[in-house]
C-alpha cells in the first residue's frame, strides 16, 4: 500500500536526513526489519520491503566490522528495494550509509525515539494506515465501554436512540455513517467520517452538533466495535429470540461480531434496551450467561 511520505514524517516524529523524490512510500506490512543478520552477511529471507530499524546494537556490530567487509555488507543491504530507514535514539548517521542510500534513493530518516517505543509507535500507526477499511450505514455509541453499532433501515430510530444514550451518559463516536477499520485479526476500530464528526441529524429538528450541545464527554473519537444491534420495525409474524441462549453473529470484514436484532415497535424505550444489552454482552464476556445460569437452576429443580 502506498502511504504518503510526508504524513509518515509528521506521524512518527522523523527528522529527514537523505530525502527522497517519492510523494509517497509502499509498505506490505507494518512489521518492521532490524538489519542486524544482514550487516553480518546473511541475506536469506531478508524482509527488505517492511521498513528498516537501525538501533544501538545494529549501530555497534556495524562500529565492529573490518571497514572492507562493512562496505561489503552495506553494498549488498542497499543492493535490495528498501522503502525507507529509520536510525533511532538520533544517533550520528555514518557517511557511507547516507551515501549509499542517496545512491539508491532510500529515503534515510533518524528519530530520538528508544527502538523499541519507536517500534512500537510505527506498528500502531502502520496498521491503521494499512488496515482493510469498509464503511456502513449506521451509529456508533460508546455504552458502559462497550462499542455498539446501531444498524437499520433509514427511519427506524437509529438517530433517536442514539442521541437518549447521550443523554444518558454514554459517548457519540459516529452518527449515520460508520468508517470501520480492521486493526487486527479479531478487533475492528470505528469512526465518523471527518466532514461530518460528532454531527447528528434528528428528523424534524435537522443538523445538531452534540459537542456543542452536552460537551466534550458527550463524544469520543474512535472506539471499538464489540457488538452490532440491528434495529427493525416489530414484525407480528415473526419469531424473536425470547432466550439469547446462542449467541449471534455477523461478519464484518472478516470479523465475527455479537449481533443482537432488537424489534421496534411504539413505547419501548430502546436506550435502556441497547444499555442493558451492552451490559449483558459484558457479563458474557466475563463468563456469565443469563440464560445458561436459569437452565441450570431448572435442571436442579427437576433433578430435585
Amino acid at each position: 500500500m502506498l502511504i504518503e511520505e510526508s504524513k509518515i514524517v509528521e506521524a512518527l516524529g522523523l527528522n529527514t536526513i537523505v530525502p527522497t523524490k517519492r510523494t509517497h512510500l509502499q509498505f506490505v506490512s507494518s512489521d518492521q526489519n532490524r538489519p542486524g543478520l544482514q550487516f553480518s552477511g546473511y541475506f536469506t529471507h531478508f524482509a527488505n520491503d517492511r521498513m528498516q530499524i537501525i538501533g544501538r546494537a545494529e549501530m555497534s556490530y556495524l562500529d565492529s566490522l573490518d571497514t572492507v567487509i562493512r562496505t561489503e555488507r552495506l553494498r549488498e543491504y542497499f543492493s535490495y528495494d528498501i522503502p525507507c530507514i529509520v536510525i533511532c535514539r538520533d544517533m550520528e548517521c555514518p557517511d557511507d550509509i547516507a551515501m549509499l542510500a542517496r545512491e539508491r534513493g532510500v529515503p534515510l530518516y533518524s528519530s530520538p525515539m528508544f527502538t523499541t517505543r519507536f517500534e512500537y509507535t510505527a506498528v500502531l500507526y502502520l496498521n491503521r494506515c494499512l488496515a482493510k477499511r469498509e464503511t456502513i450505514h449506521g451509529g456508533l455509541i460508546d455504552v458502559h465501554g462497550v462499542g455498539v453499532m446501531i444498524t437499520g433501515e433509514s427511519g427506524v430510530g437509529k438517530s433517536e436512540a442514539a442521541l437518549e444514550l447521550i443523554k444518558r451518559g454514554h459517548q457519540l463516536v459516529a452518527d449515520d455513517i460508520v468508517d470501520i477499520m480492521r486493526v487486527s485479526d479479531m478487533r475492528l476500530i470505528g469512526e465518523a467520517p471527518e466532514m461530518v464528526r460528532y454531527f447528528m441529524e434528528i428528523r424534524g429538528i435537522g443538523i445538531i452538533d452534540i459537542r456543542a450541545m452536552f460537551g466534550i464527554g458527550a463524544v469520543i473519537k474512535t472506539k471499538s466495535i464489540d457488538m452490532v444491534i440491528h434495529l427493525e420495525h416489530w414484525v407480528k409474524e415473526r419469531s424473536y429470540d425470547r432466550l439469547g441462549a446462542i449467541e449471534e453473529t455477523t461478519e464484518i470484514l472478516g470479523v465475527q461480531v455479537p449481533y443482537v436484532l432488537l424489534p421496534v415497535k411504539p413505547g419501548r424505550n430502546l436506550a435502556i434496551v441497547i444499555e442493558v444489552a451492552a451490559r449483558n454482552f459484558q457479563l458474557r464476556r466475563q463468563g456469565y450467561n443469563a440464560a445458561e445460569a436459569l437452565d441450570n437452576r431448572l435442571m436442579e429443580i427437576t433433578r430435585g
